[in-house]
Protein backbone atom coordinates (compact mmCIF):
# COMPACT_ATOMS: atom_id res chain seq x y z
CA UNK A 1 0.00 0.00 0.00
CA UNK A 2 1.37 3.39 -1.00
CA UNK A 3 0.71 6.83 0.51
CA UNK A 4 0.56 8.74 -2.74
CA UNK A 5 -1.63 9.35 -5.74
CA UNK A 6 -0.42 8.90 -9.31
CA UNK A 7 -1.16 11.63 -11.79
CA UNK A 8 0.69 10.63 -14.95
CA UNK A 9 4.40 10.59 -14.22
CA UNK A 10 3.98 12.93 -11.22
CA UNK A 11 2.72 11.73 -7.85
CA UNK A 12 1.69 13.63 -4.72
CA UNK A 13 1.02 12.73 -1.11
CA UNK A 14 -2.66 12.09 -0.47
CA UNK A 15 -4.52 14.68 1.59
CA UNK A 16 -5.44 12.23 4.37
CA UNK A 17 -1.76 11.27 4.64
CA UNK A 18 -0.84 14.94 4.89
CA UNK A 19 -3.32 15.31 7.75
CA UNK A 20 -1.73 12.33 9.47
CA UNK A 21 1.68 13.87 8.84
CA UNK A 22 0.55 17.07 10.57
CA UNK A 23 -0.82 15.16 13.55
CA UNK A 24 2.34 13.08 13.82
CA UNK A 25 0.37 9.91 13.17
CA UNK A 26 1.92 8.87 9.85
CA UNK A 27 3.92 5.70 10.29
CA UNK A 28 7.06 4.57 8.50
CA UNK A 29 7.74 3.95 5.63
CA UNK A 30 4.96 6.33 4.53
CA UNK A 31 6.44 8.98 6.82
CA UNK A 32 9.84 8.70 5.16
CA UNK A 33 8.27 8.88 1.72
CA UNK A 34 6.27 11.99 2.65
CA UNK A 35 9.33 13.66 4.18
CA UNK A 36 11.39 13.05 1.07
CA UNK A 37 8.61 14.19 -1.27
CA UNK A 38 7.77 17.40 0.64
CA UNK A 39 11.33 18.67 0.35
CA UNK A 40 11.01 18.71 -3.46
CA UNK A 41 7.30 19.33 -4.11
CA UNK A 42 6.02 22.87 -3.76
CA UNK A 43 2.44 21.79 -4.48
CA UNK A 44 2.33 19.34 -1.55
CA UNK A 45 3.94 21.89 0.72
CA UNK A 46 1.22 24.34 -0.28
CA UNK A 47 -1.50 21.81 0.53
CA UNK A 48 0.22 21.06 3.82
CA UNK A 49 0.25 24.78 4.68
CA UNK A 50 -3.49 25.05 3.90
CA UNK A 51 -4.25 22.11 6.17
CA UNK A 52 -2.11 23.44 9.01
CA UNK A 53 -3.50 25.41 11.95
CA UNK A 54 -1.81 28.86 11.75
CA UNK A 55 -1.87 29.32 15.53
CA UNK A 56 -0.28 25.93 16.19
CA UNK A 57 2.22 26.54 13.40
CA UNK A 58 3.29 29.88 14.86
CA UNK A 59 3.58 28.33 18.31
CA UNK A 60 5.76 25.58 16.87
CA UNK A 61 8.09 28.08 15.22
CA UNK A 62 8.32 30.02 18.48
CA UNK A 63 9.25 26.87 20.37
CA UNK A 64 11.85 26.06 17.73
CA UNK A 65 13.32 29.57 17.92
CA UNK A 66 13.49 29.36 21.71
CA UNK A 67 15.19 25.97 21.53
CA UNK A 68 17.74 27.16 19.00
CA UNK A 69 18.46 30.37 20.93
CA UNK A 70 18.79 28.62 24.29
CA UNK A 71 22.42 28.39 25.44
CA UNK A 72 23.91 24.92 25.48
CA UNK A 73 24.41 23.69 29.07
CA UNK A 74 28.00 23.30 30.10
CA UNK A 75 29.52 20.36 31.92
CA UNK A 76 28.64 21.75 35.36
CA UNK A 77 25.05 22.51 34.33
CA UNK A 78 24.56 19.10 32.76
CA UNK A 79 25.86 17.37 35.88
CA UNK A 80 23.59 19.39 38.19
CA UNK A 81 20.56 18.75 35.98
CA UNK A 82 21.28 15.01 36.06
CA UNK A 83 21.43 15.22 39.85
CA UNK A 84 17.90 16.65 39.89
CA UNK A 85 18.68 20.30 40.60
CA UNK A 86 15.98 22.67 39.28
CA UNK A 87 16.90 24.29 35.97
CA UNK A 88 16.53 27.88 37.29
CA UNK A 89 18.83 27.05 40.21
CA UNK A 90 21.32 25.49 37.81
CA UNK A 91 21.28 28.64 35.69
CA UNK A 92 21.98 30.86 38.71
CA UNK A 93 24.81 28.56 39.80
CA UNK A 94 26.30 28.44 36.33
CA UNK A 95 26.25 32.25 36.22
CA UNK A 96 28.27 32.49 39.43
CA UNK A 97 31.45 34.31 38.39
CA UNK A 98 33.82 32.34 40.61
CA UNK A 99 32.68 29.01 39.20
CA UNK A 100 34.13 30.00 35.83
CA UNK A 101 37.22 28.21 34.64
CA UNK A 102 39.33 31.38 34.85
CA UNK A 103 38.73 31.81 38.59
CA UNK A 104 39.20 28.13 39.37
CA UNK A 105 42.38 28.08 37.31
CA UNK A 106 43.68 31.04 39.33
CA UNK A 107 42.89 29.22 42.59
CA UNK A 108 44.70 26.12 41.35
CA UNK A 109 47.73 28.22 40.39
CA UNK A 110 47.87 29.86 43.81
CA UNK A 111 47.56 26.53 45.59
CA UNK A 112 50.26 24.97 43.43
CA UNK A 113 52.57 27.84 44.32
CA UNK A 114 51.98 27.46 48.05
CA UNK A 115 52.39 23.67 47.88
CA UNK A 116 55.68 24.16 46.02
CA UNK A 117 56.87 26.53 48.73
CA UNK A 118 55.82 24.00 51.37
CA UNK A 119 57.84 21.26 49.71
CA UNK A 120 60.80 23.61 49.39
CA UNK A 121 60.78 23.95 53.18
CA UNK A 122 61.69 20.27 53.37
CA UNK A 123 58.75 19.27 55.56
CA UNK A 124 60.16 21.07 58.59
CA UNK A 125 58.02 23.16 60.90
CA UNK A 126 54.52 24.10 59.78
CA UNK A 127 53.16 24.92 56.28
CA UNK A 128 52.49 28.47 57.40
CA UNK A 129 52.03 30.06 53.98
CA UNK A 130 49.52 27.44 52.87
CA UNK A 131 47.59 27.58 56.15
CA UNK A 132 47.49 31.37 56.02
CA UNK A 133 46.35 31.59 52.41
CA UNK A 134 43.83 28.72 52.21
CA UNK A 135 41.14 30.40 54.40
CA UNK A 136 41.22 33.53 52.23
CA UNK A 137 40.26 31.70 49.02
CA UNK A 138 36.69 30.71 50.00
CA UNK A 139 36.16 34.14 51.54
CA UNK A 140 37.12 35.82 48.26
CA UNK A 141 35.06 33.35 46.24
CA UNK A 142 31.88 33.96 48.22
CA UNK A 143 32.44 37.72 48.10
CA UNK A 144 32.70 37.62 44.31
CA UNK A 145 29.54 35.54 43.94
CA UNK A 146 27.01 38.02 45.33
CA UNK A 147 26.21 41.73 45.04
CA UNK A 148 25.99 44.30 42.21
CA UNK A 149 29.50 45.63 42.66
CA UNK A 150 31.18 42.29 41.98
CA UNK A 151 28.65 40.02 40.27
CA UNK A 152 27.95 40.88 36.60
CA UNK A 153 24.87 38.63 36.69
CA UNK A 154 23.33 40.48 39.63
CA UNK A 155 20.39 41.82 37.61
CA UNK A 156 19.39 38.29 36.60
CA UNK A 157 19.70 37.18 40.23
CA UNK A 158 17.55 40.08 41.43
CA UNK A 159 14.62 39.12 39.20
CA UNK A 160 14.98 35.41 40.02
CA UNK A 161 11.88 34.07 41.83
CA UNK A 162 13.65 33.30 45.09
CA UNK A 163 14.58 34.90 48.39
CA UNK A 164 17.89 36.75 48.30
CA UNK A 165 19.14 34.77 51.30
CA UNK A 166 18.42 31.48 49.54
CA UNK A 167 20.35 32.64 46.48
CA UNK A 168 23.27 33.63 48.69
CA UNK A 169 23.27 30.25 50.44
CA UNK A 170 23.06 28.34 47.15
CA UNK A 171 26.03 30.17 45.73
CA UNK A 172 27.94 30.03 49.02
CA UNK A 173 27.60 26.26 49.21
CA UNK A 174 28.64 25.92 45.56
CA UNK A 175 31.72 28.10 46.08
CA UNK A 176 32.68 26.31 49.29
CA UNK A 177 32.39 22.90 47.66
CA UNK A 178 34.58 24.02 44.75
CA UNK A 179 37.24 25.94 46.68
CA UNK A 180 37.41 23.70 49.75
CA UNK A 181 37.66 20.73 47.42
CA UNK A 182 40.67 22.29 45.69
CA UNK A 183 42.17 23.17 49.08
CA UNK A 184 41.68 19.57 50.14
CA UNK A 185 43.48 18.28 47.07
CA UNK A 186 46.34 20.67 47.77
CA UNK A 187 46.47 19.39 51.35
CA UNK A 188 47.01 15.85 50.06
CA UNK A 189 50.13 17.14 48.33
CA UNK A 190 51.62 18.00 51.75
CA UNK A 191 51.80 14.56 53.39
CA UNK A 192 54.90 15.45 55.34
CA UNK A 193 52.94 17.71 57.68
CA UNK A 194 50.27 15.15 58.61
CA UNK A 195 47.07 16.48 60.16
CA UNK A 196 48.67 19.90 60.66
CA UNK A 197 48.07 20.55 56.96
CA UNK A 198 44.29 20.49 57.66
CA UNK A 199 44.46 23.31 60.18
CA UNK A 200 43.16 25.72 57.54
CA UNK A 201 39.65 24.19 57.42
CA UNK A 202 38.05 25.61 60.57
CA UNK A 203 39.58 29.08 60.06
CA UNK A 204 38.28 29.01 56.47
CA UNK A 205 34.73 28.28 57.65
CA UNK A 206 34.99 30.88 60.40
CA UNK A 207 36.36 33.52 58.05
CA UNK A 208 33.71 32.88 55.38
CA UNK A 209 30.86 32.88 57.90
CA UNK A 210 32.16 36.08 59.49
CA UNK A 211 32.41 37.76 56.10
CA UNK A 212 28.83 36.79 55.27
CA UNK A 213 27.54 37.99 58.65
CA UNK A 214 29.25 41.36 58.16
CA UNK A 215 27.94 41.55 54.59
CA UNK A 216 24.40 41.95 55.91
CA UNK A 217 25.50 45.23 57.52
CA UNK A 218 28.47 46.47 55.52
CA UNK A 219 27.90 45.19 51.99
CA UNK A 220 29.71 42.65 49.81
CA UNK A 221 32.90 44.71 49.34
CA UNK A 222 33.71 46.17 52.74
CA UNK A 223 32.68 43.12 54.77
CA UNK A 224 35.02 40.54 53.22
CA UNK A 225 37.75 43.15 53.03
CA UNK A 226 37.53 43.70 56.78
CA UNK A 227 37.34 39.96 57.46
CA UNK A 228 40.37 39.27 55.27
CA UNK A 229 42.29 42.18 56.74
CA UNK A 230 41.49 40.99 60.25
CA UNK A 231 42.78 37.52 59.39
CA UNK A 232 46.05 38.92 58.08
CA UNK A 233 46.42 41.14 61.15
CA UNK A 234 45.77 38.16 63.42
CA UNK A 235 48.46 36.12 61.67
CA UNK A 236 50.97 38.96 61.92
CA UNK A 237 50.25 39.39 65.64
CA UNK A 238 50.52 35.64 66.23
CA UNK A 239 53.82 35.55 64.36
CA UNK A 240 55.16 38.42 66.48
CA UNK A 241 54.45 36.68 69.78
CA UNK A 242 55.43 33.07 68.99
CA UNK A 243 58.63 31.85 70.55
CA UNK A 244 60.26 30.27 67.49
CA UNK A 245 59.73 29.87 63.76
CA UNK A 246 59.11 26.12 64.21
CA UNK A 247 56.18 26.75 66.56
CA UNK A 248 52.75 26.87 64.81
CA UNK A 249 50.91 30.16 64.79
CA UNK A 250 48.16 30.51 67.42
CA UNK A 251 45.21 30.06 64.98
CA UNK A 252 46.60 26.65 63.99
CA UNK A 253 47.01 25.28 67.52
CA UNK A 254 44.34 23.21 69.29
CA UNK A 255 43.11 26.28 71.17
CA UNK A 256 43.05 28.33 68.00
CA UNK A 257 41.05 25.64 66.21
CA UNK A 258 38.50 25.65 69.03
CA UNK A 259 38.14 29.42 68.80
CA UNK A 260 37.70 29.18 65.01
CA UNK A 261 34.94 26.60 65.44
CA UNK A 262 33.18 28.82 67.99
CA UNK A 263 33.44 31.86 65.71
CA UNK A 264 32.03 29.86 62.80
CA UNK A 265 29.00 28.74 64.84
CA UNK A 266 28.33 32.23 66.20
CA UNK A 267 28.66 33.81 62.75
CA UNK A 268 26.32 31.22 61.25
CA UNK A 269 23.72 32.07 63.90
CA UNK A 270 24.12 35.76 63.15
CA UNK A 271 23.63 35.08 59.43
CA UNK A 272 20.32 33.36 60.17
CA UNK A 273 19.19 36.27 62.35
CA UNK A 274 20.02 38.78 59.61
CA UNK A 275 18.80 36.70 56.65
CA UNK A 276 16.07 39.19 55.70
CA UNK A 277 18.69 41.86 55.11
CA UNK A 278 20.05 39.96 52.12
CA UNK A 279 17.06 41.03 50.03
CA UNK A 280 16.98 44.34 48.16
CA UNK A 281 16.45 47.39 50.30
CA UNK A 282 17.03 48.07 53.98
CA UNK A 283 20.76 48.34 53.54
CA UNK A 284 21.15 44.88 52.14
CA UNK A 285 24.32 43.90 50.26
CA UNK A 286 22.51 43.81 46.95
Amino acid sequence: MTDRTNNGSQWHVREDDLRGYLRGELAAPALWSADSHLTACARCRGVLAELSDPVALDAGWERLDAELDAPRPGLLESLLLRLGVADHTVRLLAATPVLRRSWLAAVVAVLLLTVTVGHAAGGAGSPTLFLALAPLLPLAGVALSYGPALDPTCEMAVVAPMHGFRLLMIRTVAVLVAVLGLNGLATLALPGYGLRALAWLLPALALTATGLALTARLGPVLAPSLAGGGWVALLLAADAVRASADEPLAPFTAAGQGVAALVAVLAAGLILLLRDRFDLGEGSPA
